[in-house]
């Protein structure tokens, strides 16, 4: 990658950081080998040296690392003068190969992100068997990774806004890296520290990569690119997390599907060449000259002060950080994607998890309510090139409010089924495929459609949050569970279902169509919408 742009502001410090990294996961691989004849069984082994070494180093190798990334802007701006840059050109430039290179390296991000927390329910039972504990106390660690993967998507996007985008996406994944070491863990307890940051690695990678790639794809194809980026990369990352279990966990028990994040993470930070930092927040940053020199890489010309052409840095927020996305004109927007990110995980690691336990009371066979669910299952596979297509051609928000409502209507067939205690296979198969196409395609479009909707000074915080959300969702999920919330059929649908609908119309309501536009056109559409929105 040739520019004038700096892909590391201090390389040494970063490689150092990195074979730190590396280097602590692989302290801890002996044990791990010298436990083969045991079936690769280390519950009750001391830690030696070389394991306490590795742990020791892989922090400061985080920190080296973050040293080796993070740009000083304040030196960066001192002889950084010129206009201010439009990025209309850039936005009707069409797709070329760096676009493709970094859409295809953002996908294996994405897979990455998502492989680590459906490894989960691979690992539970050689865990539980292992360590001899119960199910109940199994179970304690998803909702440990859930937790880790809410606070890091927050903690990220937040680091994405201040930092860079391409500098927060590389830390996350080193940190990923060095969660691998939860592969060697002796005991349970160890192994939930390490999930619950690994669970914090996991969950900022995937809304930092789309809020890159909403600012670098050019306007027509970006809205298409960002929901099949996070429906192909979701597939790619539970496919890799099943053939990983099948394939090597016989060989080499549960431990190797945690030890995998090494060379999965190394991926992504073998492909930074081809992830370069977003020229809108460079540009929001001052250092308008590397933005350029990103720009002009990508064949995107730029134009400065003469242009009639609204630079997104140019609005001047009243107030900056989680404030302005509560207030103001983002207010309501992001209370109805927050209330839907939540309502989805309700959903998915709530009512569907406890769907079968229901149809079993109501008549139905295990036997048969599992089958029932794994070809609904099927049947939801087309939901994700239907949004694509909807989300392309006809609009964003009314796709995103259209399956929002598909959603709720889905669970209100439940509410009757319930009601009228009817287990018809067929009346189920229906509203089980509905749900899951609906549920599907809510979350493909929650975060792609936050990378678009925020200004760039906001954008990463903002996805983090909406992403934050979903994860949200499903602790509460799991907690509803618990209180036994879920073992009424027709009661916990329309707890779902009724609240779903009042943040449908709050979205469509306050919400805009993304499609085609401009991402500076789209700020300032928002805000004039609110009626808040005064000229700098």
């Amino acid at each position: 990658m040739k520019s004038h742009y700096k892909l590391f502001h201090h390389p040494l410090a970063f490689w150092l950081g990195c074979s730190a990294i590396i280097g602590g996961v692989l302290a801890h691989v002996p044990m791990f080998i010298c436990a083969a004849d045991m079936g690769y069984h280390m519950v009750g082994m001391a830690m030696d040296a070389t394991m306490l070494t590795g742990m020791a180093i892989i922090p400061l190798g985080l920190l080296l690392a973050w040293y080796g990334l993070m740009p000083r802007i304040h030196q960066l701006k001192q002889n950084n003068h010129g206009g201010n840059i439009h990025f209309h050109v850039a936005d009707n430039m069409p797709l070329n190969r760096l676009h493709w290179q970094l859409v295809l390296a953002l996908l294996v991000a994405v897979a990455v992100d998502v492989m680590k927390p459906a490894t989960l329910g691979f690992v539970m039972p050689g865990m539980t068997q292992e360590y001899e504990i119960t199910k109940k106390t199994a179970g304690t660690l998803a909702l440990i990774a859930l937790t880790g993967t809410t606070v890091g998507s927050i903690i990220w996007g937040r680091l994405a806004d201040i930092m860079g985008r391409r500098a927060a996406i590389l830390l996350s994944a080193l940190m990923f890296i060095g969660t691998a070491i939860c592969g060697a863990m002796p005991s349970f307890e160890w192994n939930l520290a390490m999930c619950f940051l690994m669970g914090a690695s996991a969950g900022g990678l995937l809304p930092i990569t789309f809020t890159l790639m909403a600012e670098m794809i050019p306007a027509a194809h970006r809205g298409w690119l960002l929901v099949a980026l996070g429906g192909l990369g979701t597939s790619a990352g539970y496919l890799l997390a099943s053939g990983a279990a099948a394939l090597l966990e016989p060989l080499f028990s549960w431990r190797i599907l945690w030890m995998l994040g090494l060379p999965t993470g190394l991926m992504v930070i073998f492909l930074n060449r081809y992830i370069p930092e977003s020229p809108r927040f460079l540009a929001n940053a001052g250092l308008k000259r590397e933005a350029r020199a990103v720009l002009a890489q990508f064949n995107g010309q730029v134009t400065q002060d003469g242009s009639d052409e609204l630079a997104e840095e140019e609005m001047k927020p009243d107030a900056v950080g989680f404030r302005q996305l509560i207030t103001g004109p983002y207010g309501k927007i992001t209370l109805g994607l927050i209330g839907a990110g939540c309502s989805w995980g309700l959903v998915n690691f709530g009512f569907l998890l406890w769907l079968p336990t229901n149809l079993r009371s109501m008549g139905m066979s295990a036997e048969a309510a599992n089958s029932l669910l794994a070809h609904a299952g099927l049947l939801a596979l087309p939901g994700i090139a239907t949004v694509i297509w909807l989300y392309y051609r006809w609009s964003s928000i009314k796709t995103l409010v259209l399956f929002i409502g598909l959603t709720a209507a889905s669970l209100g067939l439940f509410f009757a089924l319930g009601i009228l205690k009817m287990n018809s296979p067929l009346a189920i198969t229906i509203a089980t495929a509905l749900l899951l196409i609906s549920a599907s395609g809510v979350i493909a479009m929650l975060i792609p459609y936050a990378a678009e909707i925020y200004p760039v000074h906001l954008r990463g915080t903002g996805a983090g949050l909406v992403a934050a959300s979903s994860k949200f969702g499903g602790i509460l999920g799991a907690a509803c569970g618990v209180l036994g919330v879920f073992n009424d059929l027709a009661v916990s649908a329309s707890f779902i279902a009724l609240p779903l609908i009042v943040f449908a119309l709050l979205l469509l309501k306050n919400g805009i169509d993304t499609r085609g536009r401009r991402l500076e056109d789209i700020h300032v559409a928002v805000a004039q919408k609110s009626g808040k929105y005064v000229e700098a």
